[in-house]
């Protein structure tokens, strides 16, 4: 028997996040042939529901508003909960980013649901549907159904494949207006430190720095490196530590998970709560001094060598790859 399925699609800089997709795919696995309804929070934000549908959706309802600008828990999750009241939906599914890790606990208490957080899968097998999630910071995974109830997930970026978008689809989007009050807090200023381009959580490819590198010169090469491979830069907490870099750009236990297709780590001893961050990369490559260091462990391919000699002459390679393909 189908589920209707809500899904949130995650808006950031006035355009849906990779994730919502990713979470779109998701829901048609969670729906099991039922609908899948995406949602979309903010502030004239209508025009998003076509791509949403594009990609899976059967309709779209969004709820615009000033105080939906920005990001609050309170107002979020005011509109959420107005939505779901509306729709009455026996599944629920949102990314696993900051804004998801923040609102999925307060819908779950208010609806008295559970919630499987950070999914890397998701499937049907013996006639339950079957979440999988890394514990113990990725060094082992379980598996777990639900039993009753509503079905609440968060889905970890990069690790379920979004649909084949088709341009063609159509559906409805229609607006709830709902009266977002009482909100505690109050965005006045959002000031960002992350690097241009590619979100580091999303990104595909993602070149990431320790202390090895030296200085906060020491990460242009992997800047350069990381622009023609289309990717993102992260560091390791030692580098971020040594100032080198911001801690927006740190990825570990106590930092950003990311989960690219290719990781290259640059001067990266690997300490286990880095490896917590990126183990579960899908290709791992470690440039070292050292040939004893931890990282090589877990690395697909690993170079002894000079990250300032290893990675320029990379650059040089994908250059000259990227001119003749």
């Amino acid at each position: 028997m189908g589920r209707k399925v809500l899904v949130l699609g995650e808006v950031r800089d006035g355009s849906l996040r990779n994730v919502s997709f990713e979470a779109v795919a998701a829901a048609k696995t969670v729906a099991e042939g039922g609908e899948v309804v995406g949602v979309i929070l903010g502030e004239s934000v209508s025009a998003l529901g076509a791509e949403l549908i594009q990609s899976g959706a059967d309709r779209v309802v969004v709820v615009e508003s000033d105080k939906l600008a920005q990001y609050t828990t309170d107002g979020y999750s005011q509109a959420l909960m107005a939505v779901i009241n509306e729709e009455d939906p026996e599944g629920l599914v949102l990314g696993h980013t900051a804004l998801g890790k923040d609102l999925a606990p307060k819908i779950a208490s208010k609806l008295n649901s559970g919630l499987i957080s950070d999914s890397t899968a998701v499937e049907e097998a013996g006639g339950n549907l079957v979440f999988t999630r890394p514990i113990y910071s990725g060094k082992a995974f379980e598996k777990k159904i639900v039993t009753d109830g509503l079905v609440f997930a968060t889905v970890r970026p990069n690790n379920i494949a979004p649909l084949e978008k088709d341009e063609s689809r159509s559906g409805d989007v229609s607006t709830l207006s709902v009266d977002i009050k009482d909100l505690r807090t109050v965005i006045k200023e959002v000031v960002r430190k992350a690097t241009e381009g590619v979100d580091l959580s999303e990104a595909k490819v993602v070149v990431a720095g320790g202390r090895g590198v030296k200085s906060e010169e020491g990460f242009e090469p992997l800047k350069e490196l990381a622009n023609v491979l289309g990717g993102a830069v992260g560091a390791s907490r030692g580098a971020c530590d040594a100032e080198y870099c911001d801690y927006s750009l740190q990825i570990g236990q106590t930092g950003k998970v990311v989960t690219p297709d290719l990781y290259i780590a640059c001067g990266i001893s690997g300490a286990i709560q880095h490896l917590a961050g990126m183990s579960n990369s899908k290709v791992i490559v470690a440039i070292n001094k050292d040939p004893e260091a931890n990282i090589f462990k877990v690395a697909d391919y690993g170079i002894v060598g000079d990250l300032f000699e290893v990675v320029p002459m990379l650059t040089e390679e994908f250059k000259k790859l990227k001119v003749h393909s």
